[in-house]
Parts: structure tokens; C-alpha cells; sequence
């Protein structure tokens, strides 16, 4: 089975949109998401116009903010400071990656924690493992959701993550975690990774390196989660971390690559900032 991140999405914002289509009388306003575009990268340029169509379906008010990629970290950072302060706006978000002479984790720490949509604030990474109500990064939650969607049992199951970064790889394992999965996390340099990725009844790649996991690699039966988003140098098509033309006869389940995991992530993203901006409003 084809697991389509494109159905659920469309789906889950049809029912956002008549969820959002009430809050004018309820709260007096909508939603304000405003995203933080730095330098002009064609990847990160396609993102964030897709995150603010996304809006628009939703019923979300967007404002997109581009700023030159010689833009200081001083100036970004008091950039963040007036929406922080702006109680017009419900979250922010700075479209990474940054250039190289602006500190990410800096930047992401700037943000205000009621209003870091993306769930990448550090006080919300910490309450993740801590079991403590916070903001969930979008692409982990929105795997959870397909899993789910998909009539998939974690409880019990062996996982196998490859990736270990804050954004995907950690918190999809500790989501994982508490749906009663064991974990094992490993990344590029883990030795023997088939006789583990082997063992997985449900693997998620999240390493960033086109056709990575092979056929070889993949149990029979396997349900199959891939987050990578690669470019094929000799043809310009997408691709995943995971060759899926060779996995998909093998395994139960697949994500394909593009139109899998991907509209999940803005999908969330929306999910978040709705959280977010009713959580303000309802503890006035």
C-alpha cells in the first residue's frame, strides 16, 4: 500500500478551513502566521509559496517577510523580537536553512515559545521528551498521523529511525517511544546498518542522500516512512533516502517521494499555528 501524504493533507485542511471559517465570531480574528525568508533559494523560495497556499485554503492569514541573505544576525534577531512582540501574530517561522554566518540555533531560540510553530524552540524540544504539552515538530507529527491514517499498529513494534536530527530523526523516535515502539536510532556512520534496518518493522529514513536505503535492506512486509527530499543531478527528478522502485513490492507499506511525507509537514504546520493562536486566545 501507497500511503499518499496528498489525500490526508487535503482532507485535514478541508476540515481546518471550516474549523478556521468560525473564529471571526468566536475570537474576532484568524490566525496570523508569518514566515521569515532569507536569501533567495530556489528550494526554500518553493517552500514557503507553498506554505502560504497552504494558508489560503486553510482560511490562515500569511505574511511572508524576505530579507536579503546579507542580512546581519543582529538584524534578523531583532527582527523576531517585534513579532514576538506583535500580539497580532500567532507564529512564526524562519524558513531554513540559513547562511552560514547566522547561528540557526540562536535564531530558532529568539523565537517566542508560544508562537515557534515549527516546535523547534528548545523548551519545546525538552517538554517532547518530557512528556509535557508542547508544540511538535510538523514532519514527526505528520508521520505519526499517516501511520495512524493508515490503520498502522506501533505498539509493539520494531523501529528502526536513520536520521538523528532535532527537526526529524529525535523526535519521530520519542513520538514512536510513547506509542509503546522500540526504538533504535542510527545515522551515516553506524556500522552493519542492514542487519538492523532488517529487523525493522516500521523504518523511517530521514538521512538526506538520495536512494540510500536498498532493497537489501528492507524486511518483507516492512511498513517503509521516507522523509528524504533529493534532486538526481542527471535528471532534475525528486527522490527519496530509500530506492522505491526497488523497496515498494517489498514492503507493506511506502511513502513515495514526492507527494508522501512532504504535504504533511505543512499540513501540521497549519495544525500548529491553529494550536497555537487558539491556546492565546482562550487563556484570555
Amino acid at each position: 500500500m501507497i500511503i499518499s501524504g496528498k489525500d490526508l493533507s487535503a482532507r485535514m485542511k478541508a476540515e481546518m478551513a471550516e474549523k478556521v471559517a468560525t473564529f471571526p465570531q468566536k475570537y474576532g480574528r484568524v490566525p496570523h502566521l508569518v514566515v521569515i525568508l532569507v536569501g533567495e533559494d530556489p528550494a526554500s523560495q518553493s517552500y514557503v509559496k507553498g506554505k502560504g497556499k497552504a494558508c489560503e485554503v486553510v482560511g490562515i492569514r500569511n505574511t511572508t517577510i524576505l530579507r536579503p541573505a546579507t542580512i546581519s544576525e543582529e538584524e534578523l534577531l531583532a527582527l523576531i523580537a517585534e513579532l514576538n512582540a506583535d500580539d497580532s501574530v500567532d507564529g512564526i517561522l524562519v524558513q531554513l536553512p540559513l547562511p552560514k554566518h547566522i547561528n540557526e540555533d540562536r535564531i530558532i531560540a529568539a523565537i517566542d515559545k508560544s508562537k515557534d510553530v515549527d516546535g523547534f524552540h528548545p523548551l519545546n524540544v525538552a517538554a517532547l521528551w518530557m512528556k509535557q504539552p508542547c508544540t511538535v515538530a510538523c514532519t514527526p507529527k505528520g508521520i505519526i498521523r499517516m501511520l495512524d491514517e493508515a490503520g498502522i499498529e506501533i505498539s509493539g513494534k520494531r523501529a528502526v529511525v536513520i536520521g538523528r536530527s532535532q527537526i526529524v530523526g529525535l523526535p519521530v523516535a520519542k513520538l514512536l517511544l510513547d506509542r509503546n515502539a522500540t526504538v533504535t536510532i542510527c545515522h551515516s556512520r553506524t556500522q552493519n546498518m542492514a542487519e538492523i534496518t532488517r529487523q525493522a518493522e516500521i523504518l523511517v529514513v530521514a538521512i538526506g542522500k538520495a536512494k540510500f536505503v536498498t532493497e537489501d535492506m528492507v524486511a518483507p512486509g516492512a511498513v517503509v516512512i521516507d522523509v528524504g527530499v533529493n534532486r538526481i543531478p542527471e535528471t532534475g527528478k525528486l527522490c527519496g533516502d530509500v530506492d522505491f522502485e526497488a523497496i515498494e513490492p517489498k514492503a507493506s507499506v511506502i511513502t513515495p517521494v514526492p507527494g508522501g511525507v512532504g504535504p504533511m509537514t505543512i499540513t501540521c504546520l497549519m495544525e500548529n499555528t491553529i494550536e497555537c493562536f487558539e491556546k492565546k486566545m482562550n487563556a484570555r
